[in-house]
């Protein structure tokens, strides 16, 4: 069979701020090496390297991007070897359950020659707020975005079919789970399949089920209840032992936008607007909520209404991306202060040895 790669988040800019599930997709690992070191240290070049390298060994990979450079990674793992590389430095905290014995700690930070950066102390120190003031402006507007997500949930939730609802979501979870069951505690993770990045929303919807057999694409509307379906699919899974990988929505991490069942090769997900995707299987299906459980006519006759709110959405949007795309900028111009004070040597060196590092594991376990 050949190796796979799979793309996800697991930090999201929303409207929540920052939010980080990091933890929960490492947690499992036998081996992690935490990488140390600030801008222009090459981390995430490592760790693509390295993944490439692993993938073209047979391996699978995973990669987990950057929600604030659409360039970069916040981390890789390979799951067959139980190892992962990842970014340790902030926002991306990492809790070590074993240090030494399962997490080990690179930092790149030595190869700066801090000769060289101390007189250039206040420029970082300007540069660096800038970023935070950025940052802070960007979620501050991704809360006012919310609100008025908020106006345009209220008119669905008053037009829904309740029962319904609950009918076309236990008729889904009987199809997918059925009378099948593992005699396991099931694994959860949480992640993002994609979110508000400084190009934009970015999502890895199909890049993710693209070896699903069973895809199943829910069409709907704001607050017509996709998320709580999605949340009682997964909790039917837990519950009968299958491991679970839970999506949050990037933008309100308090929703769902996607839930696969690997063990059962099944994917459910949200496919409207902006992560809006059609059936291309012969197995894939659609769950049509407007069509279902929606009254009739909604649309038309909050047509007026809805264009309102959207057209406010989006502005809203588009200005807190405005600010996460000033803060890649101003990270850009942190690291061509720092790429002029690093010795690449070192950093080649740094590589390497990690590099032998992984490779010595690999054959010990072998």
């Amino acid at each position: 069979m050949c190796a796979k790669i799979i793309n996800y988040y697991a930090c999201a800019n929303s409207s929540k701020g920052f939010v980080n599930y990091l933890d929960d997709n490492i947690n499992y690992l036998d081996r992690l090496f935490i990488l140390k070191g600030g801008p222009a240290t090459g981390k995430s070049t490592l760790m693509k390297r390295l993944g490439k390298e692993w993938y073209n060994r047979g391996f699978d990979v995973e990669y987990i991007h950057s929600p604030c450079d659409n360039s970069s990674v916040d981390g890789i793992i390979l799951p067959t070897l139980g190892i992962g590389v990842v970014d340790g430095t902030f926002p991306h905290v990492v809790e070590p359950r074993a240090p030494g014995a399962i997490e080990e700690y690179i930092n790149l930070g030595t190869a700066w020659d801090s000769k060289k950066l101390i007189p250039l102390k206040d420029d970082i120190l300007k540069i660096n707020k800038q970023i935070a003031l950025c940052y802070e402006s960007a979620y501050k507007l991704f809360s006012q975005a919310l609100t008025v997500h908020d106006e345009w949930e209220k008119i669905y939730i008053a037009n829904i079919d309740f029962n319904k609802m609950n009918e076309i979501t236990q008729e889904t979870i009987n199809t997918i789970v059925g009378s099948n069951y593992q005699d396991k505690q099931a694994g959860v993770k949480n992640r993002f399949f994609g979110g508000a990045t400084p190009k934009g929303s970015v999502d890895f919807v199909m890049d993710l089920t693209a070896h699903i057999s069973n895809r199943y694409f829910i069409k709907g509307r704001p607050g017509s209840g996709k998320s709580t379906m999605l949340k009682r699919i997964a909790q039917s899974a837990k519950d009968r032992g299958f491991d679970v990988e839970i999506y949050h929505c990037g933008f309100d991490p308090d929703s769902l936008d996607m839930v696969i069942i690997r063990e059962l090769s099944t994917a459910v997900f949200d496919s409207t607007s902006p992560h809006e995707y059609f059936p291309s299987k012969y197995t894939d299906r659609v769950i049509d909520i407007y069509s279902y459980a929606i009254k009739p006519g909604t649309d038309e006759e909050f047509k007026t209404q809805l264009e309102d709110i959207t057209s406010r959405y989006k502005g809203i949007i588009r200005e807190g991306t405005h600010y996460l795309s000033k803060a890649k900028d101003l990270n850009d111009d942190l690291e061509n202060i720092y790429i002029d004070a690093i010795d690449y040597d070192i950093i080649d060196k740094i590589n390497h040895d990690l590099k032998l590092k992984i490779d010595d594991y690999f054959f010990n376990m072998a």
